[in-house]
Parts: structure tokens; sequence; C-alpha cells
């Protein structure tokens, strides 16, 4: 059986910031309005999304009991009122 393609879905999420500027996502609303807190941040590195593609800071969280990953990708264009996006890896079962 083949295994499920990954894609990289965009998504909206609430941040918090410590003193030093940090970022620390702390819920996420998946496309189909469905909102998800995050139990845990267990690791925040900068890494690839192997999967979907891509390049920024991989959050590894725990989110409904589930350890998995958040990826943040910074705006290349530093002038820019938007400093990155949001990011997860999703899913989607092969066709044929």
């Amino acid at each position: 059986m083949a295994q499920p393609l990954s894609i990289k879905t965009y998504v909206q999420v609430s941040v918090e910031f410590d003193p030093d500027g940090n970022m620390h996502p702390t819920s996420i609303l998946w496309e189909d309005g469905m909102h998800y807190e995050i139990d845990r941040i267990l690791d925040v590195r900068s890494a690839s999304a192997a999967r979907a593609g891509g390049q920024g800071d991989r959050y590894t969280i725990r989110l409904n009991g589930q350890v998995t990953y958040l990826f943040f990708e910074h705006n290349v264009d530093y002038g820019s009122h938007i400093p990155g996006r949001w990011f997860v890896e999703r899913k989607v079962p092969l066709q044929g």
C-alpha cells in the first residue's frame, strides 16, 4: 500500500512572545475551522519540511496528545510587514 502524500498547508496560529522575543505558538486554527490547543512545545530548531518541502523553524509540539511538527516559514523579503507564515505537513491519500 502506498504511503500518503504530504503537502504544505498554511494554518492560522495564535502566538505568545516571551520578554526575549521568542515565539511560543499556543493554538492552531485548521482550514476546516477546527481549533486545536497546543499541549506543549517539545523542541524548536531550524529544519526543512522533508516531506512537504520548505525551510524554516520546526516546532515539535504535542497536540491532543500526539507529537507532530509545526513550521514557521520566514519571509525572504525582510522589508515586508509580514514576518512569515505557519504551515503543517498535511497527509493526503494517493489517488490511483
